[in-house]
């Protein structure tokens, strides 16, 4: 069995696969103050509830976005499950090439996107992660990964309207039933929701545009079970994809 560790700024996900099946996951808030004891404390009874002895698992890898975190979780992976984790970055070998400038500033989980959606659809393909951030990875014929934007996550630019502006509510990530809204949560929803969705149906096209094909465009991430169904150009949803990624990642390493 692995554990699969995928630290994002505001939530970490975990999944316990058996061999290539995820049996269970689990979501935490992201502290980066939490030490090793809190950390382990606070994955305790995620596996006990899950019927899943620490002694089973044979493997721990770690996807983050936050170095504060890794170092609690590797610790953790050493002290308590008696493990060496695989930290996901651009310098291992992932089986795909990584086209980026510099690949070692590449996000673990951008990474780990594009393997595991690579593995399973192929490509071209456009990942669109919606999370904290929302992030397009885009991937060729070949499984190279070659770039994509980042822009502001849509549960962000929500918190962020309410934070900045004083009669701005707090708002869910829903549709409106018309843009034209005709009360400030609907706005906003419209602003948000169906803005953020044109937002990215016109990335999507742009990048269609310059790869000169049709890519696949697959939606993953915390929102993406929310928003997927709400967009015409998005195929497929997974939202346990940066899990995959991680888990094909080490037992490549593993089989290496």
């Amino acid at each position: 069995m692995l554990l699969a560790v995928d630290i994002g700024n505001t939530h970490t996900g975990l999944g316990v696969f058996s061999h290539d099946r995820l049996i269970a996951t689990h979501r935490l808030s992201t502290n980066r103050h939490r030490s090793v004891e809190e950390t382990w404390t606070a994955l305790s009874p995620f596996l006990s509830g899950a019927g899943i002895s620490s002694l089973t698992l044979k493997g721990l890898g770690i996807s983050s976005v936050v170095p504060e975190a890794t170092a609690a979780f590797s610790a953790l992976a050493r002290d308590h499950l008696k493990k060496e984790p695989v930290t996901v970055t651009g310098r291992l070998d992932l089986g795909i090439k990584i086209l980026y400038d510099d690949p070692a500033t590449l996000g673990a989980d951008r990474i780990c996107n594009a393997v595991a959606g690579f593995q399973k659809y192929g490509g071209p393909l456009i990942i669109v992660d919606l999370g904290t951030a929302t992030t397009y990875d885009v991937v060729n014929e070949r499984g190279d990964f070659l770039g994509g934007p980042i822009a502001l996550g849509l549960g962000s630019q929500a918190a962020e309207l309410h934070r900045r502006a004083a009669q701005l509510p707090e708002i869910e990530l829903e549709a409106p039933s018309s843009v034209i809204a005709r009360d400030t949560r609907s706005a906003m929803q419209a602003g948000v929701v169906i803005g953020g969705i044109e937002a990215m149906e016109g990335l999507v096209r742009r990048i269609r545009q310059e790869l000169g094909t049709e890519a696949k465009v697959i939606a993953t991430g915390g929102l993406s079970q929310h928003i997927a169904p709400l967009s015409a150009v998005v195929e497929a949803c997974e939202p346990y994809l940066v899990l995959e990624g991680i888990r094909l990642i080490v037992g490549r390493l593993q089989s290496a």
